[in-house]
C-alpha cells in the first residue's frame, strides 16, 4: 500500500467516526424534546431540593441558599452561609427603593441582571452599578502604596456606601477597608454580601464583617467567588418581587446577629 492510499483510509475512517458522532450527538436528545431555560431552570431547582440535606433555613434565607447552590452545584454552601438576622428584609427593602450597589469586580458587574433590578425597581439602570477597581488613577494610588486596588477603590466609593448594597466576591482587602469605615466612621450600608475567595485575609476579613452591626450575608470560609454575589442578589430581587410589603426578620439557625452600634462580637444562631 502506498503511502498516499495509506493516508486516503485514515481520512475516509476519520470522516465515517465524524459522521457517526454527529448522528448520535446527546444534543440531538434535546432537539426532539425540547427544554427551554425557564424549565431547565425548574428542573434544577427540584435536583436541589431532593438532594439537599436537612437544615433549618427559614423560607427567605433557603431561597438565597438555593439560587447559590445552582449557581455552583456545591451543597458544602449549606454549612458555611451565613445570615444576620435582618439581611433578608433589609436586601428587600434595599432593592425595592433602588439603592445603588456596589461591586468589587467588575465580574458582579457583568453579571448581575438589569432586567431582574428593574423588575423590582425601575429606577435601576447600569449607572445604579458602581465598580471602581479598574479605573486608572486607582492603579497608580496603588501602585505607589504598594496595597491592592480593591482597598483604593472602596474609598472611591465612600460616598455613596452609606445605604448601599455591597458586594463581595473577589476582594478580601477591599472588605477589610469597607470593615475600617463601619468601625472607625460609622458607615451603615443598607447590606453586604461578603464573599472573596482566597488564602490570605479571607477568613479573618470575613468574620470581623460578620461581628459588625450591619446587615449582612457571608460565605464562611476561603470559599467565594464573583458568580456567588450575584446569586445571592438575584435571590433577593426574586424575593422582592414576589412578596407583598414587608419581609419579616429572619431568625434561623443560620442568622447571625448583628450587634448594636459600637460592639464588635459576633456569634453564629443556632
Amino acid at each position: 500500500m502506498t503511502k498516499a492510499n495509506s493516508t486516503a483510509r485514515i481520512r475516509e475512517a476519520r470522516t465515517e467516526r465524524s459522521r457517526g458522532a454527529a448522528s448520535t450527538a446527546l444534543v440531538r436528545k434535546l432537539y426532539a424534546n425540547p427544554l427551554s431555560g425557564e424549565a431547565i431552570e425548574a428542573l434544577s431547582f427540584a435536583a436541589i431540593e431532593r438532594e439537599a440535606k436537612a437544615h433549618s433555613f427559614t423560607a427567605g434565607q433557603w431561597q438565597v441558599v438555593r439560587r447559590m447552590i445552582h449557581s455552583t452545584a456545591d451543597f458544602g454552601l449549606l454549612d458555611e452561609t451565613r445570615f444576620s438576622p435582618d439581611a433578608i428584609n433589609c436586601g428587600i427593602q434595599a432593592l425595592r427603593a433602588g439603592r445603588p450597589i456596589y461591586a468589587d469586580s467588575n465580574m458582579i458587574r457583568a453579571g448581575l441582571s438589569l432586567a431582574r433590578l428593574r423588575a423590582v425597581c425601575a429606577s435601576y439602570g447600569q449607572r445604579s452599578v458602581f465598580c471602581h477597581v479598574a479605573d486608572e488613577d486607582l492603579a497608580n494610588e496603588a501602585r505607589a502604596a504598594g496595597l491592592p486596588r480593591a482597598l483604593f477603590a472602596v474609598r472611591k466609593a465612600k460616598s455613596m456606601l452609606e445605604g448601599a448594597i455591597v458586594l463581595f466576591g473577589n476582594s478580601p482587602v477591599g472588605l477589610l477597608e469597607l470593615n475600617r469605615l463601619i468601625i472607625e466612621e460609622n458607615l451603615r450600608p443598607a447590606l453586604v454580601v461578603a464573599m472573596p475567595v482566597g488564602f490570605v485575609h479571607v477568613v479573618e476579613s470575613k468574620q470581623e464583617l460578620m461581628s459588625l452591626p450591619v446587615p449582612f450575608v457571608a460565605l464562611a470560609g476561603r470559599r467565594g467567588g464573583s458568580p456567588l454575589a450575584v446569586s445571592v442578589l438575584h435571590a433577593l430581587a426574586a424575593l422582592a418581587c414576589s412578596e407583598p410589603g414587608r419581609a419579616r426578620p429572619e431568625s434561623g439557625p443560620g442568622a447571625v446577629r448583628s450587634q448594636p452600634r459600637g460592639g464588635h462580637s459576633g456569634r453564629r444562631e443556632g
